[in-house]
């Protein structure tokens, strides 16, 4: 190998293969993903009452899912200034709802048939 073939950290750039980092349409992913969200309430509004407490476990994940962004951002360096003036807060209201560490959510069970949730962990009758 040619000296002139090395690059940085000693990667021959003739066996490198060029990776350029794609394009990410994050609009368009937001708008896909609302679509869906809208479409998921329109069948629980439609009579799919089964469903609701699927909605509402979706409703926590996507909670869950800004909390884990907002943790990269400000391990990626953005401030709590940057990230509030996005979500459409103050900056002081931004590192209230994200900027503590939360114990993980307790998955809430469904419904039973009587509308009560059932708390029995042995499976047994009351």
């Amino acid at each position: 190998m040619r000296h002139a073939d090395a690059v940085k950290n000693g990667v021959r750039s003739d066996l490198t293969v060029n990776r350029s980092r794609a394009t990410v349409g994050n609009k368009e992913f937001a708008a896909f993903a609302r679509r869906i969200v809208k479409a998921f309430a329109r069948r629980v509004a439609h009579g799919d009452v089964e469903a609701l407490s699927d909605l509402l476990a979706f409703a926590g994940e996507v909670d869950d899912a800004i909390r884990d962004a907002v943790t990269g951002l400000r391990e990626f360096g953005y401030s709590w200034s940057e990230i509030g003036a996005r979500a459409g807060i103050t900056k002081q209201t931004a590192q209230e709802r994200w900027g503590t560490v939360r114990a993980p959510r307790i998955a809430r069970k469904p419904l039973g048939v009587n509308g009560h949730r059932d708390e029995r962990s042995d499976g047994g009758d009351r």
